[in-house]
């Protein structure tokens, strides 16, 4: 059994509905490297909350392990496109704030437990302070004290702390510049490989679909009236040919603009 099984999602907005995703039908399977590609507007973050449970679709069904979640819970990290962290805590507490409350109720607090945990979850936040390219005086500052870039930096930290079995991230690197972009890149990807950890990753750009990924789906619609479907799901070797990397490119954004391609096109290669 697949560990996320979107059935026939349909979804609309406004008076009269408007339809977003119109028959999606996708399977993901544990530790797989999922990118979403697709124009503005074509559903690509409320295909990401309907994964999360924070959007009930109006037709079809999310499954994970085989059951219906109607909230999110701790199994799903999210990086939304707009980080949010609690101004009145430090970078260190925002980091490990949702690790805490995870693990620990309010009647779990200041045992020795929970003083034990604490510190390994700072200790933790440290190594992922780090790693995300920020420096150990940046743990007390307050969000306002960073810049935008840094503040999502954090945000990802915070997701990643949790350690989740599937991660939901939102062009999680768009407010980055493109040496920072780069470097937390090759970080998720780092981690995936480490950790096993299924990712969900929306983005707009080509190229980072196609370093991180491990299967692209470009999603398109084939009226500017008409729901998103499934363009082109495309299962990608464990390290592409450079040759072959601007073929792709041109492909995948040809799809992602006009649908349909040809279904030999559509099939999903290795």
């Amino acid at each position: 059994m697949a560990l996320i099984d979107i059935a026939n999602i349909r979804v609309a907005y406004g008076d009269p509905p408007k339809p977003v995703l119109d028959g999606i039908n996708l399977q993901f399977e544990e530790g797989e490297f999922i990118c979403l590609l697709g124009q503005t507007g074509c559903g690509k973050s409320t295909l990401l909350r309907l994964l999360l449970g924070s959007e009930q679709p109006c037709g079809g069904r999310v499954l994970i392990d085989g059951r219906e979640h109607h909230q999110p819970d701790r199994t799903r990290g999210y990086v939304p496109q707009k980080y949010s962290l609690f101004p009145d805590k430090t970078v260190l507490d925002n980091i490990t704030f949702g690790a805490e409350c995870s693990e620990f109720g309010l009647f779990q607090c200041f045992t020795p437990r929970y003083f034990r945990r604490r510190r390994e979850f700072r200790a933790q936040a440290m190594d992922y302070l780090l790693r995300i390219g920020l420096r150990e005086t940046d743990a007390a500052k307050y969000p306002d004290q960073l810049s935008g870039g840094m503040q999502q930096r954090v945000a990802i930290a915070q997701a990643l702390l949790t350690r989740p079995r599937i991660l939901l991230m939102d062009e999680a690197f768009s407010a980055l510049d493109p040496g920072t972009r780069r470097g937390m890149q090759r970080l998720i990807r780092d981690l995936w490989q480490e950790t096993g950890t299924t990712i969900v990753f929306v983005t707009h750009n080509t190229h980072e679909a196609l370093f991180l990924g491990s299967r692209v789906i470009v999603l398109a619609k084939e009226t500017p009236d008409s729901g998103s479907r499934v363009a082109i799901d495309l299962h990608l070797p464990d390290a592409c040919d450079e040759d072959e990397i601007p073929s792709l490119v041109r492909r995948l954004e040809r799809v992602s603009h006009n649908l349909p391609e040809t279904e030999d096109a559509i099939h999903a290669v290795r």
